[in-house]
């Protein structure tokens, strides 16, 4: 998959160097994946969740962090539309960011 775009992660990680090592993961992660569905995303990311308009809520870090992402399954493109601390995502719409 393209991942859109890595610069939002990093800006988020330098901001909180702790979460640095699980986002890079998240991003190889999802780099090498080929997600048609998602049930290829469940296979891999058990804990994500569906929401409208084509978002995907992940967790990162136990759960300490959130990325909510669009994604384009025909074009096998992830487009991230959010990064934050779970606090931070619980004031925000995870439909319309």
């Amino acid at each position: 998959m393209r991942v859109i775009a890595l610069k939002a992660l990093r800006e988020f990680w330098e901001q909180h160097p702790d979460a640095e090592q699980a986002l890079r993961a998240w991003y190889h992660d999802v780099k090498k994946a080929i997600w048609r569905t998602p049930t290829d995303i469940k296979v891999i990311y058990r804990n994500a969740s569906f929401v409208a308009n084509n978002r995907v809520v992940f967790n990162i870090k136990g759960n300490q962090y959130r990325i909510v992402v669009a994604i384009q399954y025909q074009h096998r493109a992830v487009y991230i539309r959010f990064v934050g601390t779970h606090e931070e995502y619980d004031k925000v719409d995870a439909t319309k960011v």
